[in-house]
């Protein structure tokens, strides 16, 4: 029996990884909340005793930050890791580590590209910079044998529970809210960007793959759908299917981040490989649980 310890379990995505892991019989999960560790403040002595007192044998780390300033994402992502990491090898037991990455660490990526985890990377602002350290911290820590570590670089990911935190989820509350009063119109930016959306279930069933892996020889690892849909189409598919017939507007200067980096998509030629996983949902799967999960929310 595999012991996993989750952290991040009570998140969006760490908690469509749970939903994942409690399919799996051979792993027994355990996902301490904030209160009994919280990974930002917690001293990395504090992180060895959790991991001495629970004895796993994976960790999964589904924590971080999409927002704030520079000091918070770099606790947050970056320098959460360099503790998990020290604690990991302060235990000195064989320990696997599981941890979510972000497209975001590519930055810039030529039209129609599929991105590879070969490929530069070179993120255009602090949260894919905070990613894309904690990931080099990781790779070069398996490097040197102080742990069995891999980062699954997920895409953007949709599903039940995002809440607003990405633009398909946003656009769910915004439809909702303009099919139920009968607006006429609803306003976005520009969704000229295209984006791989991936299936918060796939990401659950590809953190499964990595820790039943018997063997990891990549540190780096995409998690996407391998498809480009651009934005507008991907927001047009949410408003047909909440019944909004009026006008889908886009206004005003496109963000940062979409300006200079309008195409995305995942190369998973690894993920196919290493680890036997491959997309299980599309698309309109992924909307429509998103949609029906935003009924109850």
């Amino acid at each position: 029996m595999n012991r996993i310890l989750l952290l991040g379990a009570s998140g969006f995505l760490g908690g469509h990884v749970h939903r994942a892991l409690l399919d799996q019989p051979r792993l027994k999960v355990s996902c301490p909340g904030r209160d009994r560790c919280d990974l930002v403040t917690a001293p990395v002595e504090e992180i060895t005793r959790l991991l001495t007192d629970e004895r796993p044998t994976a960790v999964v780390n589904c924590t971080g930050l999409l927002d704030g300033d520079l000091t918070e994402l770099v606790q947050a992502n970056t320098l959460v890791t360099a503790k998990l990491l020290d604690a990991i090898a302060a235990t000195t037991a064989p320990i696997r580590l599981v941890r979510l990455g972000s497209a975001g660490e590519y930055g810039p990526v030529p039209f129609r590209h599929p991105v590879a985890e070969t490929d530069p990377s070179r993120p255009v602002g602090a949260y894919g910079l905070s990613h894309l350290t904690a990931t080099r911290l990781v790779s070069m820590a398996a490097a040197e044998g102080r742990v069995d570590g891999v980062t699954l670089r997920v895409f953007n990911p949709i599903g039940t529970g995002s809440g607003e935190a990405g633009l398909l989820g946003r656009a769910t509350t915004q439809l909702r809210r303009a099919t139920a009063r009968g607006w006429a119109s609803v306003t976005f930016g520009p969704l000229s960007a295209y984006r791989d959306f991936v299936d918060a279930r796939d990401v659950g069933r590809a953190v499964a793959a990595a820790l039943l892996a018997p063997r990891l020889p990549i540190r780096v690892l995409n998690i996407g759908s391998g498809k480009a849909v651009q934005t507008r189409v991907a927001v047009q598919t949410v408003a047909r299917l909440a019944g909004f017939t009026g006008e889908v507007k886009e206004t005003g200067a496109s963000s940062a981040r979409s300006a200079e980096v309008s195409w995305m998509c995942a190369d998973i030629t690894r993920a196919r490989s290493i680890l036997g996983w491959r997309p299980a949902y599309d698309l309109d799967d992924s909307i429509k649980a998103l949609w029906a999960g935003s009924a109850d929310a």
